[in-house]
């Protein structure tokens, strides 16, 4: 049986794996980078409560369509009043269809709706990979901001690309429609 393609899995098929090829020269289809992975990680500070920990989780659950796990702590650090085993995040691995999905409602439907954005900074790691920051999680139509709640969830998106260069995954990630800043 066939799985189905999502639209922005055609669209890297059909638009940016030629546009990459011609930019850059690639002899090969393979050489053109790709998404690799997607993380999603919340975190929470020592001192909360279990309603809220099961709330973000259950929130970065609906955003990512996954059900993330509770990241603990390793060691103790006495200065975050954190004791080894304390949940102090939640995280979530996306990759295939449901990490195409996610770019897709990421760059298309969450970030033109927050409140002042101007565009994503062209800051990378130097590897090719991409990190950036999401203030405010009811950006996303997922989440339903019906009830009152006691706090936002920040959440840092990781957009890891098989990009060898900075260049390379700035025209890459600029192709599968991130609205980087112009200059």
């Amino acid at each position: 049986m066939e799985a189905v393609k999502s639209a922005m899995k055609e669209h890297y098929e059909q638009k940016v794996v030629p546009a990459l090829r011609e930019k850059f020269g690639y002899k090969n289809r393979h050489q053109v980078p790709w998404l690799e992975k997607i993380v999603i990680n919340s975190a929470l500070s020592a001192d909360s409560e279990k309603s809220w920990i099961a709330e973000v989780e259950k929130d970065v659950g609906l955003i990512a369509a996954q059900k993330p796990i509770i990241v603990r702590a390793r060691q103790s650090i006495s200065n975050f009043k954190l004791r080894k085993g304390m949940p102090n995040g939640v995280k979530v691995t996306l990759r295939g269809r449901q990490m195409y999905e996610f770019w897709s409602r990421l760059v298309n439907i969450a970030l033109p709706v927050s409140r002042d954005f101007r565009g994503l900074s062209a800051k990378f790691d130097g590897r090719g990979n991409y990190t950036l920051g999401v203030v405010d999680h009811t950006i996303f139509p997922e989440i339903s901001i019906d009830h009152e709640r006691k706090k936002n969830v920040g959440m840092d998106v990781t957009v890891v690309t098989s990009a060898k260069t900075d260049a390379e995954a700035l025209e890459f990630l600029r192709l599968m429609g991130a609205p980087f800043r112009m200059k």
